[in-house]
């Protein structure tokens, strides 16, 4: 990171150092939260077939939970005094989940958005080590209310598959 870009006479008991740690990993989850946004509020315009009204419902409280979740993401971020990423090259560079081409099965989204909430679940959980380390409680709450949405999303999206 450029040092231009870290604000200066940040004193909250957290080393530039550190919160340059913990801000590479909250860029990669923004990153995480990001695409899968994308990929949800996609699947959503798109999905088809049977369990079309289930799906288009959950698949809007879920893509609306996201673009909630990248502002706090974001903001967490700048308040640890580093640029928050936002543009598409950066979010492809770091993303773990990686876009869908065409129009999938409605199953198949499903089984995708699965796959998407866990991939971001293990990069939050990635993170933790960084925050706990340097005693960084808001980004450690920050984490685990992101944990309990992917791993409840990847739950719910995960019953659905079951016969």
């Amino acid at each position: 990171m450029s040092k231009k870009n870290i604000a200066p006479g940040i004193n909250i008991g957290i080393g530039a150092k550190d919160r340059e740690k913990i801000c590479a990993g909250l860029n990669a989850l923004l990153a995480d939260t990001f695409a899968l946004y994308l990929k949800t509020h996609n699947f959503h315009w798109n999905v088809t077939g049977p369990m079309f009204n289930t799906l288009h419902t959950m698949f809007e409280e879920q893509y609306t939970e996201l673009w909630n979740a990248t502002d706090m993401v974001a903001e967490r971020i700048r308040a640890l005094g580093y640029p928050a990423i936002g543009t598409f090259s950066q979010y492809n560079k770091l993303s773990t989940i990686k876009e869908t081409i065409g129009v999938p099965e409605a199953e198949e989204m499903i089984r995708l958005l699965v796959e998407g909430n866990e991939a971001a679940a293990r990069t939050a959980r990635k993170s933790f080590p960084a925050a706990d380390k340097a005693g960084d409680e808001a980004t450690a709450d920050l984490l685990t209310a992101r944990l309990q949405a992917h791993e409840k999303n990847a739950w719910m999206l995960r019953s659905l598959l079951e016969s």
